[in-house]
């Protein structure tokens, strides 16, 4: 049977929209050390972690498509201190959620909100 998704690709990939993919990409390098490539009449496409994220001009698209992703990062303390000089806008410094994650929230210069979280508890 003929496979319906690339190898190493999961069933649902978010995908964001800016005009600025060039800056929008190496921001998610800086703080999320993504892995990926920039590619010519293509969208970005970023390994973060086992997950992947596109990051495209939207092709026929005038408006931006922000996103609202919770990440978890090895070091939510570390990972918001990586935003935080990125110019990230910061919405939750870091706290312990009743259900177990330690998290923080950020707004980036493209209207995503990012919150970054790292299991702390099991709940």
């Amino acid at each position: 049977m003929a496979r319906f998704q690339p190898d190493g690709w999961p069933t649902v990939t978010p995908r964001i929209v800016t005009p600025d993919v060039e800056g929008l990409v190496a921001f998610i390098k800086s703080v999320f050390d993504a892995q990926g490539e920039l590619y010519p009449g293509r969208p970005a496409e970023l390994r973060i972690g086992d997950s992947m994220l596109m990051v495209s001009h939207g092709g026929g698209q005038r408006d931006t498509i922000p996103a609202f992703l919770y990440v978890y990062v090895e070091d939510v303390h570390s990972t918001y201190e990586r935003a935080m000089a990125a110019k990230a806008v910061s919405l939750e410094a870091p706290f312990e959620t009743p259900y177990g994650d330690r998290r923080a929230m950020v707004k980036d210069g493209w209207g995503n909100m990012w919150q970054i979280a790292t299991r702390s508890r099991d709940s």
